[in-house]
């Protein structure tokens, strides 16, 4: 099961550790949801979410605020009993001294953060979202082309790379070579990323690894990108039919997702760059609603329509 650590959160959230005397480094969150545990203050722990990462607000403090102290302890003490990882306060509102002395007993590290609750509990949730997504690695690169996200792929020595580093020079960014890790953040969208050891780095077979963040400064180079539309590139094959007119997508799918596919059929004198940028401002403008392949067929129906009434 994917993880994130609890070190890993308090840094990239910028958290305020409450309970330094706690040993966090083996805490783990495995959802990506969050709770905020008004109901359980209120003594209704039915259907209790404790793995999720809880959150306290202004309205589960000030209720707080009012139990006197022997239902503060009877509350407390059941909430904290429960295998929570962490408990973060938002707006900077601090537990009082029993909350702290109870989670503390119990082993539940307690976080404070300055963001207000619900600006924060929006960050969270797409961060782990990310973090927790459904992972796996396929060979290929990921380039920006146009704000698409163009995933190239291909026998290996086809010539990705080659495309890579042209479309780079062209102005568009690198996100990953050779290795492409693809997450599913939602039902529509994967995200590539490139492992921490190669990110940057493109492999040119005969010249070996070029850093092209140093060569080409960091406007050529991306951490993240949602994938888009999928390239194919393979050996040119003359007995092949290949596709024309490009009236009927294909697709690829990749964690259930799926991801319109070209198959691009490669030759000598044909410029993959070129061509990846022409797919790339060919698939948003389809976006956009408009489908020069569907405008040809139309003019060609209403051509041969004209014709008919002119024959009549």
């Amino acid at each position: 099961m994917a993880s994130v650590n609890l070190k890993d959160i308090i840094e990239k959230m910028k958290l305020q550790n409450l309970t330094p005397e706690l040993d966090i480094t083996k805490v783990k969150v495995t959802q990506p949801d969050i709770n905020r545990p008004a109901l359980q203050m209120a003594g209704y722990f039915e259907h209790f979410e404790e793995t999720r990462l809880q959150i306290i607000g202004f309205v589960e403090y000030t209720y707080m605020q009012g139990l006197d102290e022997k239902r503060k302890r009877e509350i407390y003490s059941k909430l904290l009993s429960y295998d929570i990882p962490v408990i973060v306060f938002c707006r900077e509102l601090q537990p009082d001294s029993l909350f702290l002395e109870i989670a503390i007993e119990h082993k539940v590290p307690l976080l404070m953060t300055k963001k207000a609750t619900s600006a924060f509990t929006a960050e969270i949730i797409r961060w782990l979202n990310v973090k927790l997504a459904p992972c796996i690695s396929v060979h290929g690169v990921l380039v920006d082309v146009y704000g698409e996200g163009v995933l190239i792929t291909g026998e290996s020595g086809i010539g990705k790379s080659e495309a890579a580093l042209e479309l780079i020079r062209r102005g568009h960014r690198l996100v990953t070579d050779d290795v492409v890790e693809i997450r599913k953040v939602s039902d529509d969208t994967l995200i590539g990323s490139a492992p921490d050891i190669t990110k940057h780095f493109i492999e040119l077979r005969g010249i070996g690894i070029v850093d092209v963040k140093t060569l080409y400064g960091v406007s050529s180079v991306k951490d993240t990108q949602s994938i888009d539309l999928v390239i194919r590139l393979e050996d040119w094959d003359k007995d092949k039919e290949y596709d024309r007119l490009g009236l009927e997508e294909e697709y690829t799918e990749y964690l259930g997702n799926k991801v319109v596919c070209h198959n691009i059929p490669i030759r000598p004198g044909r410029n993959l760059a070129i061509i990846c940028e022409s797919a790339a401002v060919n698939h948003r403008q389809k976006k956009m609603g408009y489908n020069a392949a569907q405008e040809l067929y139309t003019r060609v129906q209403n051509s041969l329509a004209r014709r008919r009434e002119e024959d009549d």
